[in-house]
């Protein structure tokens, strides 16, 4: 099994008070009796682009009996190493700070891999080098997120983003945490975090993953982070890539170089070379860096990249166990604990070709699915709206399970934009004079089209999920292939904020998420579509939301009426409950133009009421 305590670096004061980095490496397959020799290169931060200053090179020694194939070395950070040449009085090398290392594989003498850096690195510098610090500062942090409790799964509105696109670091993202909440925002998706390669990319070719970006703001930058939507109340996920790796990454270049089998990496797939869960290294890697963000950064769950290339529908095998494990692990630590008798980690499966199955089946609390999206898009583009739409908004009516077989409460994941498609406004339609290499852009002066849209978001069942700026009507289109989809960064363009299209969004866009917040109805499992008084031909259609009393709270119902024309509609439906029923979006305006509120009286159960629904608009209705 993996032991954290003999691997990666560890720095610690030896019997005479010395700092001493003890390096370990698995490398299962590779020993001395082959005439491998494994190096560590090691340089102060400060020394590394000094010519006259070498790495300081050290032997690993092979541990016999290890059933992994451990080899470690220990270093004295204060011994002055008489190596040829040597290093020159100017180096830095002992002295506090930062440290960079990689390893070397060499054979009778001869270098095999000139340079490979270590799966297990804790921390990194940019690009493909490990780092450790001396004196150790990795347990320093002080975290005050111990009342912090994961919110249920119907609880959760969730926003993606990509940090440096969002707003450069880690520390930037903490910046915007107050712009989040006014959005309703309750959890953060990190688009992968791992330290990559040293050009721009979305993190889906992983070279590390223990480590958090170091041009993020690394370790310390990270617990920031996670530290600060705690105490605003945001859970923490992160998007991990566990199907594929990067072709530098050590399992595969180190294996590939000496014509062994890798011990967790098999053939090259469609996104990289693909991890291979019929050997066990592989299961126990991947679960060893799920309890580690679990542990050292207090995330609170994970939204699982190409689970279909690595699921199979067993959910026995491979990332059914993955999931199970990790639940397991979950178990131990009190912010996933409450009402229930189950763990509130997040466990999101990204399984486009069967998102019911793998939520049912498995410890999958909720999942990734493209039919909104899909939907959506091309209702923007042909200028409609159908039954099939509403029917979407209803997970039940669209087959999904309300609980797994634990049981626990399980939902899919509902958007109208991703990382991985157009923005939809780019469906409504397009500037045609602008056009950057292989990039359109939507035109933004058609914002409006997208408001019926953004009312149906935040009222369907299921969890809501924003990508970045979407509610600023960011613009852009993605090539429909090659790495400018995933190597172009595309910023927040945060100037949106301020002008008529970004103002006008926002404002909608923090009402909503005020209302899915405060009104139960609008969290519950429970919708009608009114199929029989809906006019989607005229482009309106009604539903209501309904959450039925408990012990401490009445029942509910929030009625939903959604113009995607551009004409004002009149709908009229029967309303379920006896009351007074009151529009809610545009109820502060009305007041505070001094305009009395909107309100219905329903009289008596099934009481018919007519309304009349904006423009590409929409009304929420909530029973006082």
């Amino acid at each position: 099994m993996i032991n954290f305590k003999e691997i990666s670096v560890s720095v610690q004061a030896d019997a005479d008070d010395n700092p001493v980095a003890t390096f370990g490496l698995y490398l299962p397959g590779i020993r001395p009796d082959e005439q491998y020799q494994v190096i560590v290169r090691i340089i102060h931060k400060e020394d590394r682009f000094t010519p006259d200053i070498p790495p300081r090179d050290v032997a690993l020694q092979w541990v016999p009996g290890s059933p992994l194939d451990l080899w470690q070395a220990t270093v004295n950070l204060t011994e002055n190493l008489k190596l040829p040449p040597t290093p020159p009085a100017m180096t830095h090398f002992g002295e506090p700070g930062r440290y960079l290392y990689r390893y070397q594989l060499r054979k009778a003498g001869q270098v095999v891999v000139e340079w490979f850096t270590d799966p297990f690195a804790l921390s990194t510098d940019v690009g493909e080098l490990g780092a450790f610090d001396f004196p150790d500062i990795s347990d320093s942090f002080a975290w005050g997120d111990k009342d912090f409790k994961v919110p249920e799964i119907d609880d959760l509105v969730v926003y993606e983003l990509q940090v440096e696109e969002f707003n450069v670091t880690f520390d930037g993202v903490i910046e915007r945490i107050a712009y989040l909440k006014s959005l309703g925002v309750n959890t953060l998706e990190l688009m992968p975090v791992t330290s990559p390669k040293l050009d721009f990319d979305w993190g889906y070719g992983p070279l590390h993953y223990f480590a958090p970006n170091e041009r993020c703001g690394g370790v310390q930058g990270l617990k920031r982070l996670v530290n600060a939507c705690h105490l605003n109340g945001i859970a923490v996920i992160l998007d991990v890539v566990y199907q594929h790796v990067a072709p530098e990454f050590a399992y595969k270049q180190l294996y590939q170089a000496t014509g062994k089998e890798s011990p967790m990496i098999g053939q090259d797939g469609d996104y990289g070379p693909k991890a291979d869960f019929t050997k066990p290294f592989t299961l126990q890697y991947f679960l060893a860096a799920n309890y580690h963000w679990l542990r050292e950064y207090h995330i609170d769950g994970f939204r699982y990249d190409n689970v279909a290339g690595f699921y199979n529908n067993n959910p026995l095998k491979d990332y059914g166990t993955l999931v199970y494990q990790t639940y397991l692990l979950s178990q131990s630590f009190e912010r996933f604990q409450g009402t229930g008798n189950y763990s509130r980690v997040i466990q999101c499966a990204e399984d486009l070709y069967n998102p019911r199955g793998i939520i049912h089946d498995t410890y999958s609390n909720s999942t990734w699915q493209d039919g909104l999206l899909n939907k959506v898009a091309d209702m923007a583009k042909f200028n409609y709206v159908d039954a099939d739409f509403a029917h979407l908004l209803d997970t039940r009516f669209s087959g999904y399970p309300d609980i797994n077989t634990i049981p626990m409460a399980v939902a899919p994941f509902q958007y109208l934009e991703s990382h991985d498609h157009d923005r939809l406004i780019a469906s409504v339609g397009l500037e045609p004079s602008n056009v950057q290499g292989d990039v359109r852009f939507g035109d933004r002066s058609k914002f409006y089209k997208l408001q019926p849209y953004a009312i149906a978001l935040y009222t369907c069942q299921g969890i809501p999920m924003l990508w970045q700026g979407q509610e600023i009507a960011e613009n852009y289109t993605l090539p429909g292939a090659g790495n400018a989809r995933i190597g172009f960064k595309r910023e927040v363009h945060w100037e949106h904020f301020y002008d008529v299209a970004g103002r006008s969004l926002i404002r909608l866009y923090r009402i909503l998420g005020t209302l899915r917040r405060d009104c139960r109805a609008l969290r519950s499992r429970e919708s009608y579509y009114y199929f029989s008084d809906s006019r989607p031909s005229d482009g309106v259609i009604a539903y209501h939301r309904h959450a039925p009393a408990n012990g401490q709270e009445l029942e509910q119902v929030a009625m939903v009426f959604l113009n995607f024309s551009d004409f004002d509609r009149e709908l009229e439906v029967p309303f379920p409950l006896v009351g007074i029923y009151r529009e809610m979006i545009d109820d502060r305006q009305r007041l505070s133009d001094g305009n009395p509120p909107n309100e219905i009286q329903v009289q008596a159960v099934g009481e018919r009421k007519k309304v009349i629904v904006p423009s590409n608009y929409g009304y929420i209705f909530i029973m006082k």
